[in-house]
């Protein structure tokens, strides 16, 4: 297994007994990323297993409470347990005012180096065989939806078509590998493509964050392995879900089927549903593979 998601949080807006409040762990290799972090997240990922020390990239959607309140027990924690490496969190403006205002009274001496950067949409966040993309999406405050994407996968390489060529194993082969043309003594140029197989696209997991359908995260999410898509409100409140730029299972479904996704994930669940069965229901009707997120729930990609 190289990547791995845990449903940390997936209520709206306040608690209930059953959710908490919004972030989702991916791990992938080494590292942690966090989508959003909603109070109490390092308890949550206590729950899961997911260690406060390693490599973590965090990743803010916007500014609402529900979504950001995390940050400083996440910290406090951290620096408590005695982490030394950096941190980094990623966000839309305003981020920075509000950890810098919050911290001023409440974590003096902050043991690990912090860094706290603002992104804007198409801002692109690389790591070691990952990128993150963000884009704006649609809600009643700035709010970025965020694509995790793999590097490409080298395609598979022919070793009885090199041997055929008369391509000698060492250092060419890596050369070819790695997509770069070789000479060969007898003058003779062989190409990649002539013995490796096209590169195969990574995983590809795409995270809205608050917004009601739109554009922007159909369009981040082409193709995506997976779509996770707030649904705060049923169907039949659709009317509200529009007013106040969230999503609807009709609506997230939509979504998914046009931007060809493999799965959809529903989260962010409003606290009048107790059971998800009604939003499982109305999302399967136009997306069959849709899965609605519950605490703590565990995928393996």
């Amino acid at each position: 297994m190289r990547l791995s998601l845990t449903f940390l949080g997936t209520s709206a807006g306040i608690p209930s007994v059953e959710r908490s409040l919004p972030s989702v762990a991916l791990k992938y290799k080494r590292w942690t990323l966090l989508f959003d972090c909603g109070e109490g997240t390092q308890r949550q990922m206590m729950k899961a297993r997911i260690g406060f020390s390693k490599p973590i990239k965090i990743f803010i959607t916007h500014l609402h409470g529900d979504h950001i309140f995390g940050l400083l027990g996440l910290l406090q924690t951290m620096n408590l347990l005695g982490r030394e490496r950096e941190l980094e969190i990623y966000g839309p403006t305003g981020l920075k005012g509000f950890l810098e205002s919050a911290m001023d009274y409440s974590l003096a001496g902050l043991r690990f180096p912090l860094e706290v950067k603002e992104i804007s949409s198409g801002s692109t966040v690389k790591g070691e065989g990952f990128k993150v993309r963000a884009r704006l999406a649609m809600h009643s405050i700035p709010n970025l939806a965020y694509s995790f994407e793999e590097d490409k996968h080298p395609g598979k390489f022919h070793v009885e078509k090199a041997l055929r060529l008369g391509v000698p194993k060492g250092p060419l082969w890596h050369r070819l590998q790695h997509g770069r043309k070789v000479k060969l003594p007898d003058g003779r140029e062989i190409k990649p493509s002539q013995v490796v197989d096209p590169p195969k696209p990574g995983v590809k997991i795409v995270y809205s964050g608050d917004t009601k359908p739109c554009r922007a995260v159909l369009e981040l999410a082409r193709g995506a392995d997976l779509l996770i898509h707030e649904c705060t409100f049923d169907d039949s409140l659709a009317e509200r879900a529009e007013a106040e730029y969230h999503s609807t299972p009709k609506g997230a479904s939509t979504l998914a089927l046009k931007a060809g996704v493999k799965q959809l994930i529903l989260t962010h669940l409003s606290t009048r549903y107790r059971e998800d069965g009604i939003l499982l229901e109305q999302a399967r009707k136009n997306f069959p593979k849709t899965l609605v997120a519950r605490d703590l729930m565990k995928l393996e990609l």
